[in-house]
């Protein structure tokens, strides 16, 4: 399965211990990560500024992700209304991606989730939805 994790997924299976660091090692072992250059732009963006991770920390993060296949950066945002501009940039990879499934914990994207072509879901239901489902 193609799993696209938002970036507030992403920060918090890095800065802490947990649902969403457990669902980051299930991804990355069973299924395919779906993440393109504006989640880790947002990703180092967020680890530098709130958690003043120092460039060595940042620059591990980023060769973490460099095995990956990255979606190239959408020309346009996701037709998608969201609140949060920004949003529609991510919503653009997961579609982009041909993810599966996007995991946010974004309550903007979680509200526009009828509308997407991508299945938006949470941590928690992507958890009991990929646990027992190898995608490989």
């Amino acid at each position: 399965m193609r799993v696209c994790l938002d970036t507030n997924v992403l920060v918090a299976s890095l800065a802490t211990r947990g649902l969403c660091s457990d669902l980051l090692r299930v991804v990355l072992s069973e299924h395919e990560l779906v993440i393109g250059e504006h989640i880790l732009v947002e990703l180092e963006h967020t680890l530098s500024r709130t958690f003043r991770l120092p460039d060595d920390r940042l620059a591990a993060v980023r060769a973490l992700f460099t095995f990956v296949e990255m979606v190239p950066n959408p020309l346009e945002p996701s037709a998608v209304e969201v609140r949060d501009p920004t949003d529609r940039w991510i919503l653009a990879i997961a579609e982009n991606g041909r993810a599966d499934l996007l995991v946010s914990g974004d309550r903007d994207l979680l509200a526009v989730a009828h509308a997407s072509s991508v299945p938006i879901i949470t941590p928690r239901t992507a958890w009991e939805r990929l646990r027992g489902q190898p995608g490989r």
